[in-house]
């Protein structure tokens, strides 16, 4: 299974579930549009696109982001969509080219449900890393808070809290093996994200949206220091 799109959480869950996913997807496009709305971004490029079609809720935040005429992806599945205009198929996580680097810099760069399915927090790191190179104005990272009651990858409540050692070895005990394993979810809370970031010249904000009365997903709207 592909571990570094939003594929894993979407190609799991229930049609009501997708519904609740995507209002909180709509919620996050209108704080998005709200604040990049004071810059001239002419292109997008996406992180961890999904091929996936069936949920309403798949690629929602890319395709609703307002005037921006072209969308670019880095997606490790092969995106046939003809809404991108340049398309590349390699791990966020990868080392990439000086011609990679030019062809797909664009002025936002934003990745949606991704960065918690890509591994350990050295390769999280060389994602965030990556995403900056690839901003030449704003960049977008979105994920879910670790510490929200419900994770709705397992749809399991609280044990997510617990050291995540001990966690994965709970879901291995309730028969979730590929959840269990860090290459594939590694949630993330708020000091792990700033930890992320420091190691990068930048500006940054963290929003956040809720649902039950929790933080549920953060999203950090950042630019680089010149």
């Amino acid at each position: 299974m592909i571990k570094n799109t939003n594929i894993i959480y979407s190609n799991n869950h229930s049609k009501f579930l997708d519904k609740i996913i995507k209002s909180k997807r709509l919620e996050m496009v209108k704080i998005i549009n709200d604040q990049i709305k004071q810059f001239e971004i002419k292109d997008a490029l996406d992180i961890g696109t999904t091929l996936d079609l069936e949920n309403e809720s798949s690629n929602l935040i890319i395709k609703s982001l307002e005037n921006i005429k072209n969308f670019k992806c880095i997606s490790d599945q092969e995106i046939e969509s003809s809404f991108f205009i340049k398309k590349l198929k390699k791990s966020i996580t990868e080392n990439f080219s000086k011609e990679e680097i030019e062809e797909f810099s664009s002025d936002l760069v934003i990745s949606n449900a991704t960065i918690e399915h890509v591994g350990s927090f050295s390769q999280q790191q060389k994602m965030v890393n990556n995403i900056i190179n690839f901003s030449k104005k704003l960049f977008i990272i979105i994920t879910p808070n670790r510490y929200h009651p419900i994770d709705f990858h397992t749809k399991i409540p609280l044990i997510h809290w617990l050291p995540k050692s001990i966690h994965r070895k709970i879901l291995n005990i309730l028969r979730m093996p590929f959840y269990a394993k860090e290459e594939n979810l590694n949630l993330l809370d708020v000091n792990e994200i700033k930890k992320l970031l420091s190691f990068n010249d930048v500006t940054y904000k963290i929003n956040s949206i809720k649902l039950l009365f929790f933080k549920s997903n953060f999203i950090i709207i950042g630019e680089k220091n010149r």
